[in-house]
C-alpha cells in the first residue's frame, strides 16, 4: 500500500525567507557593535558559520575556527548571552519592520498545502519568538493555527543534523515518516530529516547550494512562481516550471515506488 502524504515539515531560516543572509547576519553585526566588540560577519564568513545550527552556538563555533586568539574579559558563556540577546532584538525588529521577505513560491504553496487540507508543521533551530513573528509578518496573525506543530530550538533539542526536532514533529503529528514530506535548504537539514526517514525536497540558497543533499528526493534552487522559473538540479521531475502541490504528492508518492 503506497502511503499518502499528509503533512509537511518546512525548516525556516533560508527556506522560508532569506532569514539568514538578510536577518541573522545584519543582527548579529549589530549585536557585535552594540556590546564593543570589533567582529565583522560578512556574507562569505557566514556561509562557513552556517556548518553549525544554533545561534549561540554558531558564535562559539566562530570563535573556536576562526578567531582563536579571543581573550573574553570575565564569562564566555555570558557574552554569548549577551550577545545573542541584542542580536535577538535587532532580529525581531527587522521582521517587524518587513525588511525580511519569503523565498519565490513559499506564499502560494503554503497556502495551497492549507487549502488543499493538508497539516504542516515547522522544524527549526531558530527561536519561537522569531518563528512566530516572521508568520504573523509574512502570512498574517491567524498563520500561527495553521501550523499543527511549531518545533523551535526553545525546546533545547539537539541540533540538526541530529534528527530530533524531526521526530518530535513526527509525534506531535501522530503521523508515521512516511506520510510526511520536509522541505529543507541545507545539508544538515537534509540530513537530519532522513535520519528521521522523512521523505525530503531541497529549495538551496546561494549559502547551501554547494552542501551535499544526498538523500534528497528531488533538489531546487527555489520553489518558483509563474514569473520565477524554478530550475531542477537532481531528482523526480516536476511537470511545470515551479513547484506546485501536486508536484510534492508526485515527489512524494515516487519515494514509495
Amino acid at each position: 500500500m503506497i502511503d499518502q502524504l499528509k503533512a509537511v515539515i518546512f525548516d525556516v531560516d533560508g527556506t522560508l525567507a532569506e532569514t539568514e543572509r538578510d536577518g541573522h547576519r545584519v543582527a548579529f553585526n549589530f549585536a557585535f557593535l552594540t556590546v564593543g566588540l570589533d567582529w565583522i560577519w560578512d556574507e562569505a564568513l557566514y556561509g562557513k558559520l552556517l556548518a553549525v545550527a544554533g545561534g549561540k552556538e554558531r558564535i562559539v563555533y566562530y570563535l573556536t575556527r576562526f578567531n582563536p586568539d579571543f581573550c573574553c574579559e570575565g564569562s564566555l558563556e555570558h557574552l554569548v548571552s549577551q550577545i545573542y540577546e541584542v542580536k535577538t532584538r535587532c532580529y525581531l525588529a527587522l521582521l517587524e519592520a518587513r525588511k525580511i521577505s519569503l523565498r519565490s513560491g513559499v506564499f502560494r504553496l503554503v497556502n495551497d498545502i492549507r487549502a488543499a487540507g493538508l497539516r504542516m508543521a515547522i522544524a527549526t533551530a531558530s527561536t519561537t519568538e522569531n518563528v512566530t513573528t516572521l508568520l504573523t509578518q509574512t502570512f498574517g496573525c491567524d498563520s500561527l493555527s495553521w501550523f499543527e506543530c511549531i518545533a523551535t530550538g526553545d525546546l533545547l533539542l539537539d541540533k540538526k543534523p541530529d534528527p530530533a526536532v524531526f521526530n518530535y514533529c513526527l509525534t506531535q503529528l501522530a503521523l508515521p515518516a512516511s506520510d510526511c514530506l520536509v522541505i529543507e535548504d541545507s545539508g544538515i537539514g537534509v540530513k537530519a530529516a532522513i535520519t528521521a526517514g522523512i521523505p525530503t525536497i531541497v529549495t538551496f540558497n546561494n549559502y547551501t547550494k554547494e552542501d551535499d543533499f544526498s538523500g534528497a528526493l528531488s533538489v531546487f534552487d527555489q520553489l518558483g512562481d509563474p514569473t520565477q522559473v524554478s530550475e531542477q538540479h537532481h531528482g523526480c521531475p516536476i511537470k511545470g516550471c515551479y513547484v506546485t502541490l501536486e508536484d510534492l504528492k508526485a515527489v512524494h508518492a515516487s519515494n514509495q515506488v
